[in-house]
């Protein structure tokens, strides 16, 4: 959540660049209203200081005195286009060259040139080397441009110059929560509050990092404070709906969705949002429609994925439900949940010869894949975008996985490792280099990649990464410690505690098992069907049959051609000592569709 809005620099903080006085042969009058432009621009009033920069053109300033100033005015309301007509000549008066190319700097990164941007910023470097706006701003840059671990570096640079610097310690905030978690970053927020109580921006970024750290309570104090320092703020009732739907209450969520309105939906967390309350309310067209656009802007997001096939399924839209997402189902790594949304759309068009297809890849499918998915298709549909720009990670990407699928492990480890060279400390490149190792068997390199990522950039995939290459060179035993660090870090990640209930059942703690799986259930996991049939295994192995069967009936509910869900409800059967026939039925049905194995061998055993 916080990330897609926060990154973004606020245009108001072009407010703090210091703005120096120009030529002292400017008149006087023309002098008391640059002076007044300056302390509008240090509160962030944009529109008051065009005014009385425009005063101070007519009383005699000439264009270069008020350039710099005019073009930071322009871009605080947002008016790019006339920004880079007072910053883009580069023609500063004496004195207020520094303001000027930050600010141009900061134009070409907000378009997203970001060479042009480094070159401003190189100029500003030449001016005034040691401010901490300009290392702050050179932040930025390096994270839009994927130079994650400088972009780290850059903010300490910038509090290395001034500790108490409000846009420093709120970058570093930002940058913290991707790698170290939200709880850290909670930190570097409330240390910059410390200098500026009253900053919007800050108490919104700090509700969101108290959020995903786990701290509902002291989120939403800060949401409402958010809320009684600026009325208007949407974000105030985003962040309130955001913790009433963590916690299960739907209603109250939607209520602080509607105070939002339409305010909010140029950020994808708050479509995602809107869209999940409008399907559970059986608003399933509106439904379709929100996630339709969350999944246009973030196309990577899985769970806008599956939400999306879900309310075109739910709206009776089967044709565009399988046009959209048969690429998708297609995949070796395709979740049972979207071949099942498949499934369901090609019985209603009366395909069921397909469906039965889509059922028994559901049925087969076995969880967390830890390697990247492969891209439909032979290398040779991305060597061409590739060669032509081997810098760009939305071509690198997908022609490495082409490479992997095709077997040429040589040379997807050649790929990646050159887009490493152009990007040594993106934690994208890092996990890219990790992941081509990894398919050529190289295990420890792999790891070595993913460590270095992980201290840019945590993503909980990289996490399932780090455990399968530490299983392939013997080092597994340390996970266990890593997933409950990565889970203390990031409260949020559904990933790290299933991770953290595998690694549990396989060291026989059956009730930490249950007690995360159960967590997860209500977290959203009751429509997962292999999830409620491992925690049907927990809870039998912690002595609640009745439990157990409730759950595994509810999996083999939703899919009933599973065999972990058919053995769980089987399994169960036989402990309670219940319908020996169907127990027998489940029990033979898993053997022939998942294979035989121990446990099965000793429920049939009690059978006879």
């Amino acid at each position: 959540m916080m990330r897609r809005g926060a990154i973004k620099t606020g245009l108001v903080a072009l407010g703090l660049l210091a703005l120096s006085l120009p030529l002292a042969a400017m008149p006087e009058a023309a002098r008391r209203h640059s002076d007044t432009a300056a302390s509008a621009l240090r509160r962030g009033d944009g529109l008051a200081a065009e005014i009385e920069l425009k005063a101070a053109l007519k009383s005699g300033a000439a264009k270069a005195d008020v350039a710099a100033a005019m073009g930071s005015a322009l871009l605080v309301q947002g008016n790019l286009g006339g920004a880079r007509q007072w910053l883009a000549p580069g023609q500063f008066a004496k004195g207020t060259e520094a303001q000027g190319w930050i600010a141009l700097g900061r134009l070409e990164r907000l378009q997203g040139h970001l060479p042009a941007a480094g070159a401003a910023y190189d100029k500003a470097l030449a001016v005034t080397p040691d401010d901490p706006q300009l290392w702050v701003d050179i932040g930025r840059m390096r994270y839009q441009g994927g130079e994650h671990r400088e972009a780290m570096q850059a903010a300490d640079k910038a509090l290395s110059f001034d500790p108490e610097n409000v846009r420093a310690l709120e970058l570093k905030a930002q940058l913290v929560g991707e790698s170290l978690g939200y709880g850290e970053a909670a930190g570097y927020y409330e240390a910059a509050l410390d200098n500026a109580p009253g900053d919007i921006g800050l108490v919104a970024g700090y509700a969101a990092a108290l959020g995903e750290a786990g701290r509902p309570r002291e989120a939403l104090r800060a949401a409402r404070l958010l809320l009684s320092q600026a009325g208007g703020e949407p974000r105030g009732w985003f962040f309130q709906a955001v913790l009433a739907a963590r916690a299960g209450n739907v209603e109250l969520a939607r209520a602080m969705l509607n105070r939002v309105g339409e305010r909010m939906d140029a950020v994808p967390a708050a479509l995602l949002l809107r869209g999940a309350m409008e399907l559970e309310s059986g608003n399933a067209n509106l439904a379709a429609q929100l996630l339709g656009q969350t999944v246009e802007r973030t196309p990577a997001n899985p769970r806008a994925q599956l939400l999306f096939a879900r309310a075109l399924l739910e709206s009776g839209d089967y044709k565009a439900l399988i046009e959209r997402f048969a690429a998708l189902a297609a995949r070796p790594d395709a979740s049972p949940y979207l071949l099942t949304v498949m499934a369901r759309a090609f019985e209603e068009i009366g395909d069921r010869l397909a469906a039965g297809q889509m059922l028994d890849r559901a049925a087969a499918v076995t969880p967390s894949v830890t390697m990247p998915v492969f891209e439909p298709g032979g290398p040779g549909r991305f060597a061409g975008q590739w060669n032509a720009d081997q810098g760009i990670l939305g071509a690198t990407v997908p022609y490495v996985r082409s490479l992997i699928a095709a077997g040429d492990m040589a040379e997807a480890v050649r790929v990646a490792n050159r887009f490493l060279a152009l990007h040594p400390g993106s934690g994208d490149a890092l996990g890219l280099a990790g992941d081509a190792q990894l398919a050529a068997g190289n295990a420890a390199a792999a790891l070595a990649f993913y460590q270095a990522a992980a201290q840019v950039r945590f993503p909980e995939l990289m996490l399932v990464r780090i455990g399968e290459a530490s299983d392939r060179i013997g080092q597994g035993a340390a996970m266990p410690g890593l997933v409950a660090r990565y889970a203390e870090r990031f409260p949020g990640s559904r990933l790290a505690l299933r991770m953290a209930a595998t690694l549990a059942a396989s060291a026989g703690d059956w009730q930490t098992a249950r007690l995360l799986l159960e967590n997860l259930r209500l977290r959203g996991g009751n429509s997962d069907a292999r999830l409620l049939a491992d925690l049907s295994y927990a809870q039998l192995r912690s002595g609640d049959a009745q439990a157990a069967l409730d759950s595994a009936t509810r999996a083999w509910t939703l899919q009933p051609a599973s065999p972990a869900a058919a053995q769980a409800r089987g399994m169960a059967l036989v402990e309670l000592g219940q319908d020996p026939a169907l127990a027998r039925q489940l029990l033979e049905q898993a053997r022939r569709s998942g294979g035989d194995n121990a446990l099965l061998k000793a429920a049939r055993a009690k059978l006879k």
